[in-house]
């Protein structure tokens, strides 16, 4: 079948995929919207994979203050050289990507870097919360799991849906991983500080800062 450029050009915006990767998914989805998002989403997830362990030692980093000026946040993003750090799109993401942490504050960069303490912790309050509401012991660790993955999904900023996205469909690391695949080069978070006027530091260093 033919697919309406129009098609092409909304599946862009959702993805910030290249146009003509957008119409090969397309084309592969039979004009379906949704499968070849799915389509666009798992072919960003494998580029990701495949280009995680290259040095990503360029970049940028990057800032935003929040209206009225009473929170800040910097972010250091990397990339793998300074082409795509001088890039538009890329300087782009790594705004986007301070406005998330001002917006969501989150504690770490990915769910790897909760420590094992942390998530101990976290896992004995969910579960005495699961079991004092009566819940039979043999479904106790399914519904800590479950929580766990909330947990993540409010704490570390990879998990966490993307702000700019209305519909809640992608998250921080697939919007990474969708301009790695644009890109060809591995860009990861290295880490970020936020500041908010009479507080003092809101987390300890470790917290946000990725193993290089």
């Amino acid at each position: 079948m033919s697919v309406p450029p129009e098609l092409v050009k909304k599946l862009r915006e959702m993805t910030g995929a290249p146009m003509m990767e957008c119409k090969k998914a397309l084309d592969e989805a039979d004009g379906d919207l949704e499968k070849a998002f799915t389509i666009l989403r798992k072919r960003g997830q494998a580029s990701a994979a495949k280009k995680a362990g290259r040095p990503a030692s360029e970049g940028v980093v990057g800032s935003y203050i929040h209206a009225g000026g009473k929170i800040g946040v910097l972010v250091e993003v990397n990339c793998e050289s300074d082409f795509v750090a001088r890039n538009e799109e890329f300087q782009q993401l790594v705004h986007d990507l301070a406005m998330q942490v001002c917006a969501t504050d989150p504690r770490f960069i990915r769910k790897e870097d909760v420590s094992p303490e942390i998530l101990e912790r976290e896992r004995e309050i969910l579960r005495t919360q699961a079991a004092a509401s009566g819940k039979p012991e043999a479904v106790l660790n399914r519904i800590v799991e479950g929580k766990l993955e909330k947990f993540y999904e409010d704490n570390c900023l990879y998990e966490q849906h993307f702000i700019k996205d209305l519909a809640g469909s992608i998250t921080v690391r697939e919007l990474i991983n969708s301009k790695i695949a644009k890109f060809g080069e591995n860009i990861t978070v290295r880490r970020f500080a936020r500041f908010k006027v009479g507080e003092g530091p809101s987390k300890p260093a470790a917290e946000v800062s990725a193993a290089a």
